[in-house]
């Protein structure tokens, strides 16, 4: 389980065994849970996160994108 980013409370990973999956980008904190397509950024699911987490959430991922898709490439080649 790879993690690519920590970042304001927020851990960014993939699951080493989803690379059939299109790239996305799982994050959590505490119990909260959600997960990001990448390319375009957009919201695949959630648990425990309100709206406005979501859009903290999204901008991250959203800035962050390129470092994802390159680790996600990396680690699925």
């Amino acid at each position: 389980m790879p993690t690519i980013l920590r970042i304001q409370g927020y851990r960014f990973f993939f699951f080493s065994n989803e690379g059939f999956e299109k790239p996305h980008i799982h994050v959590e904190s505490g119990d909260n849970y959600a997960k990001f397509w990448l390319n375009p950024v957009a919201l695949a699911s959630s648990f425990g996160y309100n709206s406005s987490e979501i859009t903290r959430l999204r901008k991250l991922a959203e800035k962050h994108e390129k470092l994802f898709l390159e680790k996600w490439h990396e680690y699925f080649a």
